[in-house]
């Protein structure tokens, strides 16, 4: 049972723990608030609610080291959640108790943030501190998450853009490596994400059968902190059989005999992609265009990952079903259109038909080696 005793001008509430220590819940100024508290204490004991007060005693910078022991993340996630922690959260609340945050603290902490950072990322950082707290919650050393119902405007975001085949094309035939051309093509028309092209080896392609394997453990690169290296592809529905297109095939077949390396995108020195070196290289100077030297834009703004959305509005211009989009860009329909859907053949088939005569109708398959193949589609 919990009793209340006086000291000095105050009256704290004091009970024995399980392992016989004697410990104070709380101080009060009069003794009729301790009593009710007293009370409510031997009401959450028998109902074996009561959390004990020294478990949320810990600061939040120390508790955030126990909170990574278990948490369970993708690299890539990892990072994030680091730099969201060591440059905006542990510098405001570290040194704070657990017990001591509370919603004002985490609304001030977003003001602040919105004022340097987008709506989107103030979100993210506030999702991080979530999850920190929702876990010391579970672990009974807080009775309440404070950042439960603290609402962030994530704003407008902008819809992303989507390129027609002759913008793929055109945007293909700018690429000074014929590589580049074929990366860039091969995402138009698979709707692969950078990570699984990039990371993609030989023994993963299958001619005879015309289809990429996205590896389940090695099938995506991977860059965190400034380190590349192979690992599982971003969820479980990633690992996957992309069927291509017959022309698409055909180059994948004659690129394959002419470059040496495993890697079947590889850089110019045989090694994996950074996405930056590409983006700086390759990428943004075909979309963008150079106009001092009277060569126009593509798509300007667009980012490599948009040619997953190119390649997802194909899909549905085409009256693909929805399972079967799903599938090909590695994605799980939720609830029962995913269980009871499912994919055949006749659906395989019809999306590289589709693929192969939106290729057809802006460039026909002529022979030639790879350079001069990609180069004509513009």
């Amino acid at each position: 049972m919990a009793w209340v005793e006086k000291r000095g001008n105050r009256f704290r509430v004091r009970l024995r723990m399980p392992d016989g220590t004697v410990t104070t819940d709380s101080s009060h100024d009069l003794r009729a608030n301790a009593i009710i508290r007293a009370k409510e204490i031997d009401v959450e004991a028998a109902r074996d609610t009561y959390i004990d007060p020294r478990g949320g005693r810990i600061p939040l910078a120390d508790w955030v080291p126990i909170w990574e022991t278990t948490h369970q993340a993708g690299p890539a996630t990892w990072a994030a959640y680091r730099s969201h922690l060591r440059l905006h959260i542990l510098p405001a609340l570290g040194p704070l108790p657990l017990v001591d945050i509370r919603r004002q603290h985490v609304k001030t902490l977003a003001v602040a943030l919105g004022k340097r950072l987008s709506p989107r990322s103030v979100a993210d950082v506030i999702m991080v501190l979530s999850m920190v707290l929702q876990e010391a919650v579970e672990d009974r050393r807080i009775p309440f998450n404070p950042c439960r119902g603290v609402r962030i405007p994530k704003g407008i975001r902008a819809e992303r853009p989507h390129a027609t085949a002759e913008q793929v094309a055109a945007i293909v035939a700018r690429q000074a490596r014929p590589s580049d051309g074929l990366l860039i093509l091969t995402a138009a028309y698979t709707g692969m994400r950078w990570g699984e092209l990039t990371g993609l080896t030989r023994g993963n392609v299958d001619l005879s059968t015309g289809s990429i394997h996205v590896h389940p453990d090695v099938g995506a690169l991977h860059e965190v902190e400034g380190k590349l290296f192979l690992g599982p592809p971003k969820t479980n529905d990633s690992v996957r059989h992309v069927r291509l297109p017959r022309f698409l095939t055909t180059l994948l077949a004659v690129h394959l005999a002419e470059q040496p390396h495993d890697i079947v995108f590889p850089g110019a020195r045989g090694h994996h992609q950074r996405r930056s070196n590409f983006n700086r290289r390759a990428w943004t100077p075909a979309v963008a265009g150079n106009p001092q030297r009277g060569i126009p834009p593509v798509l300007p703004g667009m980012h490599f990952h948009d040619l997953r959305h190119t390649h997802k509005t194909w899909l549905i211009e085409d009256g693909i079903p929805e399972i079967a989009q799903a599938r090909r860009l590695g994605h799980r329909l939720a609830g029962v259109r995913g269980i009871y859907s499912h994919v055949t053949e006749s659906m395989i088939r019809a999306i590289v038909d589709a693929l192969q005569r939106r290729w057809e109708t802006i460039q026909p398959v002529r022979a030639g080696d790879t350079s001069r193949r990609l180069r004509a589609v513009a």
